[in-house]
C-alpha cells in the first residue's frame, strides 16, 4: 500500500459511532444492496434513535443484523422510515409489522433512478473489501448502483470488512481512496450468507427436466435463485451440454458448479469473452472464496448486466426465473401475495427482453401449479385473474414461456384465447373445469379450445 494512500486512509478512519454522529435529523441515507449493506454503521446509528426524526434509509435485502438494526429499533417510524428496494425474508417481516416499505424499481433502471433528481439523498454506506496498494476499495459482492451512489452523495462513508472478497474486473467494480469522506474498519461481521435451498420438490424435479432440452450448446445463461435453478443446474452439470456461458443479475452457488464441471466456458459469449458477469452475489461462504481475486468474474454495474440490449448481443441467452402466480391474460405476478410485498421487481424484465431480443434466445417463467393456503386446502397458481391488489410484475405482452410440472408453453405472440387454452392446459387437472368456465365469462375462450 502506497505511503500516500496509507496516510490518507488514516487521515479519514473514523469509528462507527463517529460516522453516525454525522447524520442529522431529516437526511436521507443510502446503504448498499444486500452483503453490502453495512453493519456496524448501522447500529451506531440505531443507537442514536431518540436523537434523530425523521431520517429515511433506502436499503436493499442484506438487512441481517437482527433487533440492534435501525429498522428493528422504531417502530413508530418517528426516528427511522425504512425503504427497501427488494424484499428478503428480514424486510418481508419489517414490512408485515408496518416498518418497512417497498421502493418500486427496475433493477436495470435502478442507477439511472439514483443518478438522477428522482432520488436525493446525501450519505452513501457501503461495506467493502480492504484497500489495495494502489488505493482501492473492491465493491465486492454488491456493485449493482455503488459507484454511482457514491459519485452523487454529500458524504461517502465505507465500511471495511476483511470478510468482503475482493472481486476484479468488469466494470465500476471499485472505488478510490480518494472519492471516499470516510472509513470506518469494521468488527468483521460475517458476510450475509443463503441458508441451503429447500429440497427440489417432485413439482421442481419435472419442471428442471423439461427446462433441459431447452437448453442448446453454446447457450449464455441467466438463473434465479432457488431450488429449481439449482436443480437445473445440477442436471445441467451432468448433461451432454458444452461451452456454456454466463451473464446474469445474480452470481449464485450453481454457478461455481457448473464452471467446475466444466460445462461453463464463456468461450462463445460476445460479451465478457471467458468471463462470468455479474452484478451481485448472495450464496455460500466457498462460494464467495471461489470469487476471491478470480480473473474469472467480471464484476459490473447494474446498468450493464441488465441492459436488454447488450444481453442480446449473446446469442442463444436463455434466461429462467420464478413466478408467484399467473393469470388467464398472462400476466405474471411475482413480488407479491396481494397486496403483501414478498419480494420485488427485480430484474426479470431486464432478462425477459434481452432473451427476446437475443438470436436464438428463450425466457421462462416457472412456477408449481398449486400450493396450499393456510388451512391446508389445494390452490391453483394459475387463476382466473390475479387477486385483488396483486402487483402485475410482468405484462403479458413481454412473456415469452410459462412452465409448470405440467408442461411449457409459448404464449409471446397468442391471442387471448390461445393464452387461457395454453395456460390451462399446463394447471393442475383439479381446476380445468372451473378454468375454462371462467374463461368463457371473461369472453377469451374459443368453442374449439380444448384442453388435452
Amino acid at each position: 500500500m502506497a505511503n500516500t494512500y496509507l496516510q490518507e486512509y488514516r487521515q479519514k478512519l473514523i469509528t462507527a459511532e463517529q460516522a453516525a454522529s454525522l447524520v442529522n435529523s431529516n437526511d436521507r441515507i443510502l446503504y448498499a444492496v444486500f452483503a453490502g449493506r453495512p453493519t456496524d454503521f448501522d447500529i451506531a446509528l440505531s443507537q442514536r434513535k431518540e436523537e434523530l426524526f425523521n431520517v429515511q434509509i433506502t436499503q436493499c435485502g442484506g438487512n441481517n443484523i437482527g433487533p440492534d438494526s435501525s429498522a428493528f429499533s422504531d417502530p413508530s417510524r418517528q426516528h427511522f422510515t425504512n425503504n427497501s428496494w427488494f424484499f428478503d425474508g428480514v424486510d418481508r417481516q419489517l414490512h408485515d409489522q408496518d416498518m418497512m416499505y417497498y421502493h418500486p424499481c427496475q433493477f436495470g433502471q435502478l442507477q439511472d433512478i439514483i443518478g438522477s433528481d428522482l432520488f436525493p439523498y446525501d450519505i452513501y454506506v457501503q461495506k467493502v473489501s480492504p484497500m489495495d496498494h494502489h488505493g482501492y476499495f473492491s465493491f465486492g459482492l454488491s456493485n449493482v448502483n455503488s459507484l454511482e451512489s457514491c459519485l452523487g452523495a454529500k458524504k461517502v462513508i465505507l465500511e471495511v470488512n476483511e470478510n468482503m472478497p475482493r472481486v476484479p474486473g468488469g466494470s465500476e467494480d471499485a472505488v478510490h481512496i480518494s472519492m471516499v469522506d470516510h472509513i470506518i474498519e469494521s468488527a468483521n461481521a460475517p458476510l450475509l450468507v443463503l441458508p441451503p435451498s429447500r429440497e427440489p420438490s417432485p413439482a421442481d424435479v419435472t419442471m428442471a427436466r423439461l427446462l433441459l432440452p431447452e437448453i442448446p450448446d453454446r447457450a449464455c445463461l441467466q438463473l434465479g435463485i432457488g431450488a429449481l435453478p439449482n436443480l437445473l443446474g445440477d442436471l445441467l452439470c451432468d448433461s451432454d451440454l458444452q461451452d456454456l456461458g454466463i451473464h446474469t443479475e445474480m452470481f449464485v452457488d450453481s454457478m461455481v458448479n457448473l464452471f467446475s464441471s466444466g460445462k461453463v466456458t464463456n468461450r462463445y459469449k460476445t460479451t465478457d469473452r471467458c468471463k462470468i458477469a455479474f452484478t451481485f452475489s448472495i450464496g455460500s461462504r466457498s462460494t464467495y472464496d471461489f470469487m476471491e481475486n478470480n480473473p474469472l468474474m467480471a464484476s459490473h454495474c447494474g446498468r450493464y448486466t441488465n441492459n436488454a440490449r447488450l444481453i442480446a448481443t449473446n446469442d442463444n441467452f436463455i434466461s429462467i426465473n420464478n413466478t408467484v402466480m399467473m393469470d388467464l391474460f398472462s400476466q405474471a405476478c411475482s413480488e407479491s401475495s396481494g397486496t403483501r410485498q414478498i419480494s420485488g421487481t427485480g430484474g426479470q424484465i431486464d432478462f425477459i427482453n434481452g432473451s427476446w431480443f437475443s438470436r436464438g434466445g428463450k425466457s421462462f417463467l416457472c412456477l408449481t401449479s398449486t400450493y396450499r393456503d393456510k388451512n391446508g386446502q389445494l390452490q391453483s397458481r394459475i387463476v382466473p385473474t390475479l387477486p385483488s391488489g396483486s402487483i402485475v410484475t410482468t405484462a403479458r405482452t413481454f412473456i415469452d414461456y410459462a412452465v409448470t410440472e405440467f408442461g411449457i408453453v409459448k404464449l409471446k405472440g397468442k391471442p387471448t384465447w390461445h393464452r387461457a387454452e395454453q395456460l390451462i392446459s399446463i394447471a393442475h387437472p383439479q381446476f380445468h373445469d372451473d378454468l375454462v368456465k371462467e374463461a368463457q365469462k371473461m369472453k377469451i375462450w374459443r368453442r374449439s379450445n380444448k384442453i388435452e
